[in-house]
């Protein structure tokens, strides 16, 4: 096989056993990062894959943990299998946390990684050790958070450590929860991607806390009743917006229009998100 393209970068992989969550997050000079290094599946693992990176190491990977390897196993497969093996580096966490992370010896320095429960960080091309240190020590102590957000500030303590020496490009947060994704039907849960820009972790940050927005998931026992009072003024303001028929058939059609449809469900109760975006709006 020839060598693939040469990804330099940071990355993390990563899992939630708690919320069943597992997910990669990386950062690097390189177009469009997120198209090659992170590869996850609900309940079977994921995988980061770069330096000299072998795509494949991404679903054969996947196999592997799924038919019952071990993240160490998982590695050992998949490097001894492929003659490039010195120029590649992986990051593997399996469906029951354990991890494993490889650097093959011809990789750029600084290169090198860290594993613990729950994660794998590698990086290459880096200005030093720091840069894998910070995503481990960040993941460590951001227990108890969300996955995805625990994952954005590991890319952005990496940077602050130094990251990758040549510069900053592109930036991905790939999380998957078996029937998390959009509408219950998809197992993805967040799946971002920022291909070329001058600052990718700020804007990944961003089109984040728009995708939770739009596509979080606020806790039912959070929600508000809909009085009396709140009807009347939920009604109106629809009503000023162009929204009428009946409240529950208004508040669908204002919150289709505005992509938040995920956070609507009847007209009983609401979520806090809904009624201040409603709120917002003039």
């Amino acid at each position: 096989m020839a060598d693939a393209p040469l990804v330099a970068t940071y990355s993390i992989a990563a899992c939630d056993l708690d919320a069943e969550q597992w997910g990669v997050a990386t950062q690097s000079k390189f177009l469009a990062v997120g198209s090659v290094v992170p590869w996850a599946e609900p309940h079977v693992g994921a995988v980061a894959t770069q330096a000299y990176a072998n795509p494949r190491y991404g679903p054969e990977g996947l196999a592997l943990l799924r038919s019952g390897a071990s993240a160490e196993q998982t590695i050992a497969a998949l490097t001894a299998a492929d003659e490039g093996r010195d120029q590649r580096q992986l990051g593997v966490v399996d469906a029951n946390g354990s991890s494993a992370t490889f650097t093959g010896s011809e990789c750029f320095d600084w290169a090198g990684g860290l594993n613990g429960p729950c994660y794998a960080a590698q990086g290459n091309i880096l200005v030093g050790a720091g840069t894998v240190q910070a995503l481990a020590s960040t993941f460590e102590a951001t227990s108890g958070r969300p996955l995805a957000e625990r994952l954005l500030e590991c890319l952005a303590a990496a940077q602050a450590a130094g990251g990758d020496r040549r510069g900053q490009q592109s930036a991905a947060l790939y999380i998957v929860e078996q029937d998390g994704g959009y509408a219950g039907l998809s197992d993805v849960r967040v799946d971002l991607r920022v291909d070329d820009h001058e600052q990718p972790l700020s804007e990944l940050r961003r089109i984040y806390e728009l995708h939770d927005l739009l596509f979080g998931k606020t806790p039912r026992e959070t929600w508000l009743d809909i009085d009396d009072d709140l009807s009347a003024e939920l009604t109106e303001r629809l009503a000023q917006l162009g929204y009428d028929g009946g409240l529950e058939r208004a508040l669908r059609a204002w919150a289709g229009t505005e992509n938040l449809e995920e956070r609507v469900d009847g007209a009983e109760r609401i979520d806090p998100v809904v009624l201040r975006e409603l709120r917002a709006r003039k």
